[in-house]
């Protein structure tokens, strides 16, 4: 997270860079996760967050200042939620399976593209000789990690996360009506309750997202790796 990277060894000026990298990285995710909602839905068949505007790339659109500020405190947060309506829906299991997963899937994809070029940038700065700048190795590393974050944090099964409602499509009925309800109503509860002993343990060196994030982005290294290996 940012406070550990603002208040750890260094310099003045590489912590400066870093702030800025890491807040660019926090806001192309961001952004992309909300366009990915919002443009599925329109494929969907749903226009709603089209006509209010949040159909773009444009981050002032997405922001949300608590999430924003998780992001930095505890290294995962959210945006504001892509207004949706699934009447509109072509066909309504489908859209909502596919509008509620459009943010994981395009955050899984910048974490793809975040290791690879990682790999593919070490690789050439071993073959030619030429020495690339860390701080781009820095900013891809952030990038991954936050992208991994954010799809990690955001398949949680608690509403409003979009992980909810994957979930009810899948266990609503065997959970009931009422149970569905009582869950969306407390979500919000749920979720800060989560934050906060997250926040706890991680004063205690236990993350909980944080190990999920390191092995998920490992595994993307390793298997660009072995890939870039086997090319030679």
């Amino acid at each position: 997270m940012l406070i550990n990277l603002l208040l750890g060894d260094g310099d003045i000026m590489s912590k400066v860079i870093y702030f800025f990298l890491y807040l660019i990285a926090i806001v192309v995710s961001l952004s992309f996760h909300e366009w990915a909602h919002a443009h599925a839905a329109h494929r969907m068949g749903d226009d709603t967050a089209l006509n209010m505007g949040r159909m773009t790339l444009n981050p002032m659109a997405h922001i949300d200042p608590v999430g924003f500020l998780m992001l930095i405190i505890v290294g995962f947060g959210w945006a504001k939620p892509v207004p949706v309506n699934p009447r509109n829906y072509k066909n309504y299991r489908k859209g909502e399976f596919i509008v509620s997963f459009a943010g994981i899937f395009t955050n899984l994809i910048i974490a793809l593209v975040s290791a690879f070029l990682y790999v593919f940038l070490a690789k050439y700065e071993k073959m030619s000789g030429n020495t690339l700048p860390d701080m781009l190795f820095t900013f891809l590393v952030m990038l991954g990690y936050l992208n991994c974050g954010l799809a990690i944090f955001n398949f949680i099964p608690v509403y409003p996360l979009d992980g909810s409602h994957i979930f009810t499509l899948v266990f609503g009925k065997l959970l009931g009506a009422k149970a569905v309800y009582w869950l969306q109503k407390n979500g919000r509860y749920i979720l800060y309750g989560f934050i906060a002993l997250s926040f706890i343990l991680s004063r205690m060196g236990i993350s909980i997202i944080g190990g999920a994030v390191e092995w998920l982005f490992g595994l993307f290294i390793k298997l660009f790796s072995a890939a870039a290996n086997l090319i030679g």
